[in-house]
């Protein structure tokens, strides 16, 4: 008994450690994709703001579980706490939205076309299942020299991208070859603005994965302990050899599908259903309530990511763009590319 409850002690206490640092990168997000907002309402950013509202949970909750250094994470456009999750300097996506020449795109991208290979974590293609492939690839060459050993490599996509053929073909080359990756499907209840009726016949989005011959699991979204658990689940079935494994995290994101869609399209039953809770709120009341953090705690988390985000901002705004006269804009030979 006393062994048993020393364990329960010893998992509750990882998970704790693990639910109030995923909480850290879910304000982060949300603070840096608020201000962000604004920016781009006042006119002063170039291109569209997509942003990750009611994802936090679900998206940081992988990544930081995922090994830096090791593993590899392809997010899309709404995983800006996956990204900083995984290691992303926040200056870098500051730059990219604003412009600057000292951005990890150089000034030429205006939202979230940024990553960085060579620390395990791609440039976005937008987007539609495309990332798929490029995983499976970067896992398949690791295999083919003999460095896969237990990395894992994780896609992000929504909904509307397993409704393309790009899903189809790479989760199928991936199921065949026992690769280990992890599909995170943000279920977030329409492809821009075509809702989930439309787009699959199945009873439920995770049904997919038998077709395929892989494991499959639903988790509530919206809710951080669930987020960690199910992510921690699939991750160590994957490294342990068991092959592809898909996610699908059921919510409702919080904003348009950009800063410049209010989407009219979401009903007011369904916002107001559990898929619209607040998964920041949740995260909150929960980490309170489990008495992993005090409230006074969780006011400094949010003080802090303040600081940090227009420490970003402030940066990124006095750094000049890219000048077309001198600029070179060879992305092979660019000083940049080469680092």
């Amino acid at each position: 008994m006393a062994n048993s409850a020393n364990q329960n002690q010893k998992l509750n206490g990882k998970l704790s450690t693990i639910a109030v640092d995923t909480y850290r990168w879910m304000v982060l997000a949300r603070t840096f994709e608020d201000r962000i907002s604004n920016i781009y309402r006042a006119g002063k950013i170039v291109g569209g703001v997509y942003v990750g509202k009611g994802q936090e949970a679900f998206s940081a909750s992988l990544a930081s579980q995922l090994m830096k250094g090791q593993d590899i994470y392809s997010p899309l456009i709404r995983d800006m706490a996956g990204r900083a999750a995984f290691g992303e300097p926040l200056i870098d996506a500051a730059r990219t939205y604003l412009g600057s020449a000292q951005g990890p795109s150089v000034g030429r991208d205006g939202n979230v076309h940024r990553g960085n290979s060579q620390e395990g974590m791609p440039t976005m293609i937008s987007h539609l299942g495309a990332m798929i492939s490029v995983v499976c690839g970067m896992l398949f060459a690791r295999r083919l020299r003999k460095k896969l050993n237990t990395v894992v490599g994780a896609a992000c996509i929504g909904d509307g991208a397993t409704s393309t053929g790009a899903f189809h073909e790479a989760l199928n080359m991936a199921a065949v070859e026992k690769l280990p990756l992890i599909i995170s499907i943000a279920n977030n209840q329409f492809a821009y603005s075509t809702p989930t009726d439309r787009q699959f016949a199945c009873n439920e989005l995770v049904d997919r994965a038998a077709g395929y011959g892989v494991n499959g699991i639903n988790i509530n979204g919206t809710d951080l302990v669930e987020c960690i658990e199910g992510f921690e689940k699939v991750i160590s079935l994957a490294r342990a050899g068991d092959g592809p494994q898909i996610v699908v995290g059921n919510l409702l994101r919080l904003s348009g599908h950009g800063e410049h869609d209010d989407a009219p399209y979401v009903s007011n039953e369904m916002r107001s259903s559990d898929l619209g809770q607040d998964c920041l709120l949740k995260a909150k009341n929960k980490i309170i309530e489990e008495s992993w953090c005090t409230e006074n705690e969780c006011n400094e988390i949010q003080e802090q990511a303040t600081v940090e985000v227009n420490a970003a901002i402030a940066q990124a705004e006095s750094e000049k763009g890219p000048n077309p006269y001198s600029h070179d804009w060879n992305a092979y030979s660019s000083p940049s590319f080469r680092k």
